[in-house]
């Protein structure tokens, strides 16, 4: 049994027709992404980012050569808005991290670049945020993991 089972049973006492699968889905989902969350949190700081502020170098990184992308690219493909953009993009390029540039054909446009400081950072980042991930999901068989990625797949789905 485990604490969201004694939260089941609590409401199956008090109103038992209470239809509680979906808050037990739920309280489990939200339950394991907050000890993930804490987990992948703890690795970036010990490198001085924040959660998003690795997004957006994971994001640059991951898009090949020259490691390059506008700020409205970076927001599509990080669902934020354009002020919480500019701050992660502030923050990163005060640590070096990323240079911002206009265009030359048009001053308005803007294009966001991993500098060299950036590139080794986010390169050696990434094997230990791929390994703290593998650690978080190792109780699981190889069986279960696939079935729980299609099941979420699935459930993601419904909402993007």
């Amino acid at each position: 049994m485990d604490a969201i089972d004694r939260v089941l049973e609590q409401w199956a006492k008090e109103k038992p027709d209470l239809e509680t699968e979906a808050m037990a889905m739920m309280g489990r989902v939200m339950r394991i992404a907050k000890y993930m969350e804490t987990e992948v949190a703890e690795l970036h700081k010990r490198y001085d980012l924040k959660l998003g502020e690795f997004d957006v170098l994971a994001t640059l990184r991951r898009s090949g050569e020259p490691y390059l992308l506008t700020p409205s690219e970076l927001i599509g493909s990080l669902m934020l808005t354009s002020g919480a953009m500019t701050n992660r993009l502030d923050k990163l390029e005060g640590k070096g991290l990323i240079a911002r540039a206009h265009s030359k054909e048009d001053r308005r446009s803007v294009t966001v670049e991993l500098t060299k400081k950036g590139l080794i950072l986010i390169d050696e980042i990434i094997i230990e945020h791929v390994e703290t991930q593998k650690r978080l999901v190792q109780s699981l068989t190889d069986n279960q993991k696939q079935s729980a990625n299609a099941l979420l797949k699935v459930w993601l789905k419904e909402y993007e």
